[in-house]
């Protein structure tokens, strides 16, 4: 089953850009692509995940698993996100135990929504 990680390429934490400044969810777009990705995880660069106040913001989700909003991200959290998409993935309902998740996962946790009922 495949992994589905969106990440908001826009998102500028609230944070002006100066003149041709990449945002900061577009650099950990880019700093996740360079890391190691997890096997059966997909990258998927969005343009907003309307989580502006709480930006640089990501989401975790695959069928049939609780998924999940993270948010006030940067690029050095790239190795922690990828190692907690890697948990994310080997849990079959997308519930991953608190004590086996990143320390980012526990405290930068925005949303968890419920599997969509088939």
């Amino acid at each position: 089953m495949s992994v589905t990680l969106h990440v908001c390429t826009t998102c500028k934490a609230n944070l002006p850009l100066a003149e041709g400044e990449q945002p900061l969810g577009a650099r950990l777009h880019a700093a996740l692509m360079a890391g190691d990705t997890p096997q059966g995880l997909r990258i998927v660069g969005v343009e907003c995940l309307s989580a502006c106040a709480q930006g640089a913001a990501i989401a975790l989700s695959a069928p049939g698993r609780w998924s999940y909003v993270y948010g006030r991200l940067t690029e050095a959290d790239a190795p922690d996100i990828l190692l907690g998409a890697a948990a994310y993935a080997e849990a079959a309902d997308g519930l991953v135990p608190w004590r086996a998740r990143p320390v980012i996962f526990r405290k930068q946790s925005l949303a968890r929504i419920p599997p969509l009922e088939s």
